[in-house]
């Protein structure tokens, strides 16, 4: 029988709005054994994260379990950080801050769910760094049996599981490697135009620490096509033809820049400069859609032509697109297995149909190896095509969840 302390409520819908969960209620366990109750309970569920993907990949037509009520806190056993799946990475690197430690990344926005992150393949920037999941020692999950399993970094399965789209259980805890703590400082640099993005383009991606592109694909009215946001632990570098910004900028021109983390080359704590936006604002806009892909890096160049070639289709659309680059890494399902890449991210206006007739024609002019980032939009019906441990994922499923517990539409539609 499930506790008491597991709180029940209506499943609401993502964070941007972009869809409604249509499954029969949202529960909220208090502890790893409300979770192992609820799996051998409930016929379909499904894990929920802090509500950051765009499509159904989340949903159930049981229960969606957020882990957010989970009683635990970080705690540190020398440099690996043990944290609760729910907990989001901007009071997890709060709380590492506080105790002298720090993560080698993190995404744009501190908002996500670690759990999520990690199961999503979600990255920050830096051609030196991996993904988020990268940084995983170790996960428990319950599975479709409600045993509660651990896997390490090495064992058997790890590799496959890290990046696991929520089909293998439900991820109550994850460890992470930390560093020590260290400073970051962060400006915009203005006025890069394509002709030198198209030809410095690694170049630039290589530049710093962490580095992010952002265009609208056109030339602005003052010939500009670019603005770069650089993260440095070091000297601030000086990139081909820009100027340094001498105010805070938005990431969307025009957008009132009080929301997006401290710039002008003022070092502070990494965890207040590696995202885009502070933790205690609304990231981004809110009323969008998100696509992205990952290329390799030797194809970056390819890519950024043909994603240009369709400027004028894609500007009504746009808000504002990023270019980021992701260090290769061994995890079966990550965009990044196997190779260096570079990141294609588009933020679109809240135009469902647009957008979704759209994607077919930019996935195809797009170069071969390219793979989406699984809790965006995406038009490919075979998305398994571009990962070489693609069967080995779908055997794992069916091992860890054999009654498909956690199955859904989206994995219908991508794993088959």
């Amino acid at each position: 029988m499930p506790t008491e302390t597991s709180a029940r409520e209506a499943p609401g819908s993502t964070w941007a709005r972009s869809y409604d969960y249509t499954a029969r209620e949202l529960v909220r366990p208090r502890s790893v054994d409300d979770v192992r109750d609820l799996v051998l309970r409930e016929p379909r569920l499904r894990a929920l994260g802090s509500r950051h993907s765009f499509t159904d990949l989340a949903d159930t037509p049981g229960v969606l379990v957020a882990l957010d009520g989970l009683e635990a806190s970080p705690s540190l056993i020398g440099d690996v950080v043990r944290v609760p799946g729910g907990m989001r990475y901007g009071e997890l690197a709060a709380w590492l801050q506080e105790h002298g430690r720090a993560l080698p990344n993190l995404a744009s926005l501190p908002h996500i769910s670690v759990a999520g992150a990690v199961a999503t393949g979600t990255h920050g920037s830096g051609l030196g760094n991996g993904s988020l999941a990268t940084s995983v020692t170790a996960l428990e999950l319950v599975d479709g049996r409600g045993e509660l399993v651990r896997l390490e970094a090495g064992s058997a399965d790890f590799a496959g599981a890290v990046v696991g789209i929520g089909a293998l259980g439900i991820v109550t805890h994850l460890e992470l490697l930390t560093s020590p703590t260290y400073q970051v400082a962060q400006t915009v640099h203005e006025s890069l135009t394509y002709a030198d993005l198209r030809e410095h383009l690694t170049e630039i991606l290589g530049a710093a620490y962490s580095v992010s592109i952002f265009t609208r694909w056109a030339d602005e009215p003052d010939g500009s096509a670019a603005r770069v946001w650089v993260k440095s632990r070091s000297t601030t570098p000086e990139l081909p033809g820009t100027v340094l910004a001498t105010q805070p900028r938005h990431v969307i021109p025009g957008f009132d820049p009080a929301s997006c983390t401290e710039q002008l080359g003022v070092p502070g704590p990494w965890h207040e400069r590696l995202p885009h936006f502070r933790l205690d604002f609304q990231p981004s806009v809110g009323a969008e859609l998100q696509s992205e892909y990952l290329v390799p890096l030797d194809r970056a160049q390819e890519a950024v032509e043909a994603v240009r070639s369709l400027a004028d289709r894609i500007r009504p659309l746009l808000q504002v697109s990023e270019i980021r680059a992701v260090a290769a890494d061994e995890l079966w399902l990550s965009p990044a297995y196997g190779t260096d890449t570079v990141a294609l991210h588009f933020t679109w206006n809240a135009d469902p149909v647009g957008v979704r007739e759209l994607l077919p024609e930019l996935e195809q002019r797009l170069p071969a190896g390219t793979r989406p980032h699984w809790g965006k939009l995406f038009a490919t019906k075979d998305p398994g095509a571009e990962f070489p441990r693609w069967d080995d994922f779908r055997d794992l499923v069916r091992r860890f969840d054999p009654d498909r517990r956690f199955w859904n539409a989206w994995l219908d539609r991508v794993l088959g």
